[in-house]
């Protein structure tokens, strides 16, 4: 019996409902970390495995399964993603010790990704050409709002429903999400190729290993034997995959997609922006405490950056349709680096508003930025390879989280510690390790804007 043909918008809707689950469920478990520290009676290094193991799984995974989609479908990924995030979340909200937190939350990253991984294959398919931007618009609006509304809605389930409630109301999303996927979301037919298990493996674990060597070494000291372990770990695994890919018939990864210029500068330049933005992100909560705003202002004041998001990443998708992604996204990074520049200049007497028209600069550069290079990698790469394409996107955002984070973190702390060897006061020492972490931000965007400038400009055109 033929599957019902839904109006591609219809779609789209079921799409956004799995792209904002997993931005809802990370802001809102980052917001819970300190209580878990009291409920597990545990310390900090152990509770930051809740988030870590989450982050590790999902970029070490989205490859793969976006080869798997190619190969079995994309509907069928997503769909499978959607339960195992639904059921995990519920087993999650059951947690009895912070060990079952930290195994679940590995589970639900399973799903993670394979939402992940599916979303952009899925628009890209269904969307043509000169809509696709608009939809990646859309679908990024939907992100942006789950960044948005997950710190408040995350502080009132603590409040006034308890810990477990950040977990279980995934529970009816995910089902919801189950239910109207499987019914609007066509079917599409894979290509018929074997699936790549060592190349797959091997990928895994140097990804991980890497990630687990930019997070954790400067914990453990970058020279300690669990460092060099693990960035050792990195090289012989990248070697293995690097020769697997080579010579297996269905690798999978599909090295000529690099000889695709748009693909190749575009997921270059999606590593660099959230390098930038997680720099953004992770650094300015801490000035805003340092600058005395209590939770419930600082969530005020960051939502400025997720809000201009939500309301210029449509109307970027629709321009990326008219004139393509190559000016677009160059004007955007630039935008982005004029922000963090700005951020620079901010002192310890700056009001409230200073902070947030900064912020929401930002979000403008960002969003004029993403949609348009979204649409143009995901535009670039041949039809049987949407599945590959958009995981690849997915994994970049991801590993530019962890290195932006980590280069921040760095950074500030390193610098604060150069000051105050020269008996500078902490405030002083402060300011200026903050503002210059800002500064290398700023950088990472201006070679943002290069890498977007020299791909080539795709509008409607995608090689089938």
């Amino acid at each position: 019996m033929a599957q019902k043909q839904y109006n591609k918008w219809i779609i789209l809707s079921a799409v956004v409902i799995g792209s904002i689950m997993g931005p809802i469920d990370g802001s809102v478990v980052n917001l819970a970390m300190p209580e878990f520290t009291k409920i597990f009676h545990t310390n900090i290094t152990t509770v930051s495995w809740v988030s870590m193991i989450y982050l590790l799984v999902v970029s070490s995974l989205m490859m793969t399964f976006g080869r798997l989609g190619d190969i079995l479908g994309y509907k069928k990924l997503y769909e499978y993603g959607l339960l195992t995030f639904s059921i995990s979340s519920l087993i999650l909200s059951l947690s009895a010790n912070i060990h079952m937190l930290i195994i679940m939350r590995a589970i639900q990253a399973v799903g993670a990704a394979m939402l992940m991984s599916m979303s952009s294959a899925i628009i890209t398919s269904v969307f043509p050409p000169n809509e696709r931007g608009k939809a990646l618009g859309i679908n990024a609006m939907a992100i942006s709002i789950g960044l948005a509304i997950g710190p408040t809605l995350g502080g009132f389930l603590l409040k006034y429903l308890g810990w477990p409630s950040i977990f279980y109301i995934n529970v009816p999303i995910g089902v919801i999400g189950y239910i109207w996927a499987h019914t609007v979301v066509p079917e599409n037919k894979g290509v018929p190729e074997k699936f790549d298990p060592y190349g797959s493996t091997y990928f895994f674990m140097f990804l991980a290993s890497l990630l687990l060597f930019i997070s954790e070494g400067g914990t453990w000291g970058w020279y300690s034997v669990p460092s060099i372990f693990s960035f050792a770990a990195f090289l012989v695994f990248l070697i293995l995959f690097i020769r697997t890919e080579n010579k297996v018939e269905f690798p999978m990864f599909d090295f000529s997609l690099f000889k695709i210029r748009s693909f190749t500068f575009g997921i270059t330049s999606t590593l660099l922006n959230f390098m930038a933005q997680y720099t953004m992100t992770f650094l300015t909560p801490f000035l805003l405490k340092h600058l005395g705003y209590s939770t419930e202002k600082a969530g005020i004041i960051m939502t400025s950056f997720p809000a201009m998001m939500f309301i210029v990443a449509p109307l970027s998708g629709i321009l990326a349709d008219m004139y393509g992604a190559q000016i677009l996204s160059t004007f955007g990074a630039l935008i982005s680096a004029l922000a963090l520049f700005l951020m620079a200049t901010l002192t310890e007497k700056s009001p409230m508003f200073d902070i947030m028209w900064r912020l929401a600069i930002f979000g403008i550069g960002n969003a004029i930025f993403q949609t348009p290079n979204n649409s143009a990698v995901m535009g670039s790469a041949p039809k049987n390879r949407l599945g590959i394409a958009s995981a690849s996107l997915a994994t970049m955002r991801n590993v530019g989280m962890v290195i932006g984070i980590a280069v921040a973190g760095a950074i500030f702390t390193n610098r604060l510690k150069a000051y105050q060897a020269f008996n500078l006061p902490y405030n002083i020492s402060f300011m200026r390790a903050i503002k210059e972490a800002y500064i290398v931000a700023g950088i990472f965007s201006v070679i943002c804007a290069f890498t977007s400038l020299v791909r080539d400009n795709i509008k409607i055109q995608r090689k089938d």
